[in-house]
């Protein structure tokens, strides 16, 4: 019989708290699985702005906490999925994604829905490795 993998929650302060019952990642050996972080602001769980730069941004910082308390960074993503309430903002999500991430950038999904939580106009999830 195979080994049982050790699964660790990983938990950071600096990004909003889970809103449903889910960990904000999971580090399965040397995987990190990031949940989809939508852009609440950590300090008062509200929206961060209404414009989708500023939304792009939190969701971008708040991911950027999790994996910090992983131990890692975005150097170490190997795929996200990003949901948009308009496909519209693709434009503008590259740009940001662009100064996070470098080449060679993650592989990625982005798909346009319908709505988010909270009126969201956007959610990234991840998968890091660890170096």
């Amino acid at each position: 019989m195979a080994a049982k993998r050790k699964r660790r929650a990983v938990r950071s302060a600096d990004a909003p708290e889970a809103i449903g019952p889910y960990s904000q990642a999971l580090q399965v050996g040397e995987l990190l699985f990031c949940s989809g972080q939508i852009p609440l602001d950590p300090a008062t769980g509200e929206l961060a702005g209404g414009d989708f730069r500023s939304q792009a941004r939190q969701v971008l910082n708040n991911l950027a906490a999790v994996l910090d308390a992983a131990g890692m960074g975005f150097a170490d993503v190997v795929r996200t999925t990003v949901y948009l309430t308009d496909l519209a903002d693709f434009p503008v999500l590259n740009e940001l994604y662009a100064e996070h991430l470098s080449e060679p950038y993650p592989a990625r999904v982005t798909v346009g829905v319908a709505s988010l939580p909270k009126g969201a106009r956007i959610e990234m999830d991840l998968i890091a490795i660890r170096p």
